[in-house]
């Protein structure tokens, strides 16, 4: 098992109060790599031939030149910077990273990626890339898999992944997210799974379970988990009321789900925005964490 992550060298250049906590991963980094120095690696950047396998080569092109419109940047949320491409490549990388590993010894992690507002021809929320969306084709060109699921846990739907698979019954995403909030436009996952604001910890969990006995039915021959923890109580862009104990116990779900189904698993982080962000921190941490003790 394997934890990658995404260099930190080059930090985007945000304008001061930006939502987004670029800090988070440097901090998930430095406390996993004080725990588990023997898992990390450091990911290399994605090819611009495995972000075609998804993305409209024109779509790419105009994010490595700068040459996004304005509109676009707008929807992103990025100020267009070449850090950006160089993070944004990396992202996708270190998921295609966790990928090969998975592959190899069961289950990987990646402390970076889950960018699933990321649609074939634009980003939005933050999201570039489409990172698991390419690492699903890259493991059918590469490695002969033919079904897949994406468990999506973050609390925002993952319309960019939905849109993308949409019309490949291959690829069974679920997403468990909000129904009141980001994206206001849902896309069709092969299972939409809406909660309501402030839901707690028992509402959510009596919602996964089922929900998993939809993807099992699948028979996917790979998993990818999603685990934001933007559904924690105090998250700034959440709604949710999720406990520290009620994410353990969901994680635990999907790792036994792929326990249980005996398939590789890759793990991306997705979204996190605590009021107090050392809370969002702390949440990403323990998703690894159990990632670790379940699968090395």
């Amino acid at each position: 098992m394997r934890l990658i992550f995404t260099e930190n060298v080059h930090a985007l250049a945000l304008p001061p109060g930006h939502k987004f906590p670029l800090g988070k991963y440097q901090r998930i980094h430095d406390t996993l790599a004080a725990e588990h120095p023997d898992l990390l690696m450091l990911g290399a950047p994605a090819s611009t031939t495995d972000l075609t396998l998804v993305h409209e080569p024109s779509y790419v092109r105009a994010v490595r030149d700068g040459e996004l419109e304005t509109s676009a940047v707008r929807r992103l949320g990025f100020p267009w910077s070449e850090s950006l491409v160089t993070r944004s490549l990396r992202s996708v990388g270190g998921t295609l990273a966790a990928l090969s590993w998975a592959l190899s010894q069961g289950a990987a992690g990646h402390l970076a990626g889950g960018t699933h507002h990321a649609f074939r021809d634009r980003g939005e929320g933050f999201c570039v890339f489409n990172d698991i969306a390419v690492a699903i084709m890259v493991a059918r060109r590469d490695h002969g898999v033919r079904r897949a699921a994406v468990v999506d846990l973050d609390v925002h739907q993952g319309n960019g992944t939905a849109s993308i698979f949409e019309n490949d019954p291959a690829v069974f995403t679920l997403s468990l997210h909000a129904q009141k909030n980001y994206p206001f436009h849902k896309e069709a996952s092969s299972l939409d799974v809406p909660l309501p604001d402030a839901c707690d910890d028992a509402t959510y969990l009596a919602a996964l379970s089922p929900a998993l006995d939809r993807v099992a039915a699948h028979r996917p021959e790979i998993l990818f988990y999603q685990a934001g923890v933007d559904c924690l109580s105090g998250d700034r862009l959440g709604r949710m009321a999720l406990s520290h104990d009620g994410l353990s116990r969901r994680d635990a779900m999907v790792f036994d789900l792929a326990k249980r189904l005996d398939v590789p698993l890759v793990v991306t982080l997705g979204g996190g925005y605590g009021r107090e962000i050392e809370r969002s921190v702390q949440a990403h941490v323990a998703v690894y964490r159990r990632l670790a003790r379940t699968f090395s």
